[in-house]
């Protein structure tokens, strides 16, 4: 999978994005990640990319012409291109999964007050939020989202099972898991889990599954 982030703060990615999972998945040429400089597509002085709203009101907007040459430049015909602002459909699982069977992203990350609407209008194929809030810019939801999206290609976990059975993948916040010893300061591993029983064990993840998620999140119910 090739990813492509456009954005005024490419240092920002330097650290999450050189470890771990996502570090071994670009050594082994399961993805190819690459990041651009916004400002280096404002051809002014001072590399300009935002302005002042038309009709006033508070902050600035990033300006048409740098995001427009920077997306047809860096954009192919299957390019996938992704506009990162809290007014984006809310990122989950399953947007993870659908992203992952693409071939080619690019991120737009967002800043200021966010995009000259004509951005949406005329170049997005779909705009992301990561959640209910407000963060300074669109870097961090590009990683986040990066992670989660990588995380699903195919042979980047080494067992792709590991992706069928966590939290979200059914619908539901995963079932509690338990490691030795089976005894830790009076707290017991439960029975079942110890019993060799594998259809007993099943049910008894299912349904502490849908307990958990009742408690914790039942807008997922």
């Amino acid at each position: 999978m090739k990813i492509a982030v456009l954005t005024l703060f490419p240092g920002m990615f330097a650290g999450p994005l050189d470890e771990s999972i996502v570090k071994r998945a670009r050594d082994a040429g399961l993805l190819e990640l690459s990041l651009h400089q916004l400002r280096d597509y404002a051809h002014d002085r001072h590399k300009t990319v935002d302005d002042r709203p038309f009709g006033g009101g508070p902050g600035m907007l990033l300006k048409p012409e740098p995001i427009f040459e920077a997306v047809e430049k860096l954009a192919g015909d299957k390019t996938r291109v992704i506009l990162l602002s809290p007014a984006g459909r809310k990122f989950d699982q399953a947007i993870a999964r659908e992203l992952a069977r693409c071939e080619d992203l690019l991120f737009v990350t967002g800043h200021y007050e966010g995009f000259d609407e004509r951005i949406r209008q005329e170049l997005a194929d779909d705009e992301l939020s990561i959640g209910d809030y407000v963060l300074t810019n669109g870097a961090l939801p590009a990683m986040v989202i990066i992670d989660a999206v990588t995380r699903l290609l195919p042979g980047v976990l080494g067992d792709d099972q590991s992706t069928q059975e966590e939290s979200f993948s059914n619908g539901l916040l995963e079932y509690p898991h338990y490691t030795r010893p089976a005894e830790f300061r009076g707290m017991k591993v439960p029975e079942v889990l110890l019993s060799g029983n594998h259809a007993e064990i099943a049910r008894w993840r299912a349904e502490q599954a849908r307990m958990r998620t009742s408690e914790r999140r039942p807008d997922l119910l």
